[in-house]
């Protein structure tokens, strides 16, 4: 049934030599890894403005001067990027450059820093796209948090089907908002011209706080949400078709280009007609309202911006997942995240983003602007130690040009460093001391899990063991723990005899009646093996064998001891659940015991 099931929600395995046909071409890829960015338009503004109203009115036209220092800064990354692209065609990003110029424990940092930024990308943007729906619905507002957790179900599974099916399901969402969002602003732009779009001054409400340098970095930070997912790009380089580097650095581009456009435009256009952020209704839908009124085209604009922004998680379940089975090769997360599924998809790192990111939607109540202080501290941390890698790659290779490519390094790693401290600063009471605080657990629990699989390796290792030394023969005590006489117990009985001479039956004594009856019947079916009666005054079964247990292996000197455990298996799985939880109990506390061995034998009821 869980198989069936599964083949339904998920679809049939794709062999691994088919691995080659779910490559993705640039079209796709840009629906894949760019919806995160690009759907950061419909709330980087709004958060923009959320900061400078706190000046009055008057304030919001410095979001213009704003929205172009960060385009500047968007450009020289995307630049700093497309070096990072030729140089490792195999993926990571910031990981895999910092890893291998600044040494493990700063790639830790960089690997610590996206993964938590993946999953926050996963909440803000599902939150984001719930703000947009609620906004041209606002009876659905009491429902926020249960369509959040829908949508990231729905996510969940589709990325479970494969890099391919997921990239054509959500192509057609992302490049209806990016021409949605293309026709509004041209529109608008029209109406510009030829006056129909008038000029409204701000709102002239009185600041609740002073205009200083101190509240336009804080702005500045804000909306550098905008460049959040560029990343993604460099992260998936073996997803795209051959050849890899140049179709990713295309994509880079085009996608930063695109960014640039929307971005300036909904921020122009919103300041030009005096739009100012309420908690009613986002800014994008105020700028659509204004420009389509409550016309289809509105909401048209409300539906695809809802879209784009639950598919802009799309971008943390196509890079949280290969960085996750990168630390995991490096043995800093178990190795489970290093395999791929059925589907040719790193499954166990899609579960486990859709789980957290659901956790966080609940922990903040799907609130965006509670959501966002925490967001960009990750990525820029990440941008940084990219940028201070490849510089260090540069001055190691010393290839052609490359005093050229140190520079424009050295120049982002710089700049990066300067708003990475921007935001923490600026956003560090509002939440962001949250990330001072998980980065460090996270790199924690890195080193955790890697000396554990070392400590592992080392004691397993059979480097400079002469085989000769260790020992050919086996000498163990077989234990039977039984409850009474069926056929289960005579088939776990006769594959008892067959492994070992020293075979004990082991029954615990609740009621002295019945194990008067029991012996009698094991005289009669017990074929010579030994019956061992264990009192139990307190009527524990787990404990007196236990016990047992220990009393064999003080006194045989055994090298191991094996517990066969009868078991009959029902016809239906549901069945399952009525019988066995002794036994369930039994494997539970031998699991720790060293030299102890369980097995199961099991009877297949009809």
């Amino acid at each position: 049934m869980i198989k069936n099931l599964k083949r339904r929600l998920l679809g049939s395995p794709i062999a691994s030599a088919l691995a080659h046909s779910e490559r993705i071409n640039k079209r796709r890829a840009l629906a894949v890894f760019s919806s995160d960015a690009l759907s950061s338009v419909a709330y980087a503004t709004q958060e923009i403005l959320l900061v400078l109203v706190l000046a009055g009115g008057a304030a919001l036209s410095y979001s213009i001067p704003i929205s172009g220092a960060i385009i500047c800064l968007l450009f020289l990354v995307v630049v700093s990027y497309r070096q990072t692209i030729r140089e490792y065609p195999n993926g990571g990003g910031a990981f895999s450059v910092t890893k291998e110029n600044l040494g493990p424990s700063w790639g830790l940092v960089a690997g610590a820093a996206l993964l938590i930024d993946y999953v926050l990308t996963v909440a803000v943007s599902v939150a984001a796209g719930v703000a947009a729906l609620t906004s041209a619905f606002p009876s659905l507002f009491q429902y926020k948090i249960t369509i959040c957790a829908v949508a990231i179900g729905v996510l969940t599974i589709a990325n479970l089907r494969g890099v391919r099916e997921s990239a054509t399901i959500f192509a057609f969402p992302t490049y209806g908002f990016i021409v949605g969002i293309l026709s509004m602003l041209a529109i608008g732009t029209y109406k510009l011209y030829t006056g129909e779009f008038t000029h409204i001054d701000p709102p002239a409400t009185e600041g609740l706080e002073p205009l200083t340098v101190f509240l336009l970095l804080h702005a500045f930070s804000s909306g550098c949400t905008a460049m959040t997912g560029v990343e993604a790009v460099a992260n998936g380089v073996p997803v795209f078709q051959p050849p890899e580097s140049k179709n990713a650095s295309k994509t880079l581009i085009i996608m930063a280009c695109l960014l640039t456009t929307m971005f300036f435009g909904i921020t122009y256009l919103s300041h030009y007609h005096g739009i100012a952020p309420n908690e009613q209704e986002t800014v994008l839908s105020q700028l659509a309202r204004s420009i389509y009124g409550s016309t289809w085209p509105y909401y048209s604009i409300q539906i695809l911006t809802m879209g784009i922004l639950f598919l802009a998680a799309n971008t943390s379940y196509a890079a949280f997942p290969r960085l996750g089975s990168l630390l995991a090769k490096d043995r800093y997360l178990p190795r489970q995240f290093a395999s791929l599924g059925d589907r040719l998809v790193f499954s166990n790192g899609i579960l486990i983003l859709g789980v957290v990111s659901t956790g966080l939607i609940y922990l903040f109540d799907a609130d965006t602007h509670a959501l966002i202080p925490l967001y960009a501290v990750g990525v820029f941390l990440s941008f940084t130690l990219s940028q201070a890698g490849m510089l260090r790659h540069w001055e190691r290779s010393r290839a052609r040009g490359w005093i050229r490519h140190a520079i424009v390094s050295g120049i982002g790693m710089t700049v990066t460093a300067v708003v990475t401290t921007i935001i923490l600063t600026t956003k560090f009471t509002d939440g962001a001391w949250l990330i001072t605080i998980a980065v460090p657990a996270l790199i924690i629990l890195f080193r955790q899990v890697h000396h554990h699989y070392l400590s592992v390796g080392k004691q397993l290792s059979l480097v400079g063991v002469d085989p000769k030394s260790l020992p050919h023969e086996l000498k163990h005590t077989v234990l039977l723990p039984i409850s009474g006489v069926h056929r289960g117990v005579i088939e776990a009985m006769r594959y008892a005899q067959s492994i070992a001479t020293d075979v004990r039956a082991v029954y615990v004594e609740i009621d002295k009646e019945s194990t008067e009856r029991f012996q009698q019947d094991w005289q009669r079916w017990g074929r010579g093996v030994p019956l061992v009666v264990l009192r139990s005054p307190y009527r524990s079964v787990v404990t007196p064998l236990l016990r047992y247990i220990d009393e064999v292996e003080d006194s045989n000197q055994d090298d191991m001891i094996t517990v066969i455990i009868p078991e009959f298996v029902t016809a239906k799985w549901w069945q399952q659940f009525l019988h066995n939880q002794t036994a369930l109990i039994i494997r539970a506390a031998l699991l720790f015991k060293r030299n102890k061995v369980v097995t199961s034998v099991r009877y297949h009821l009809d």
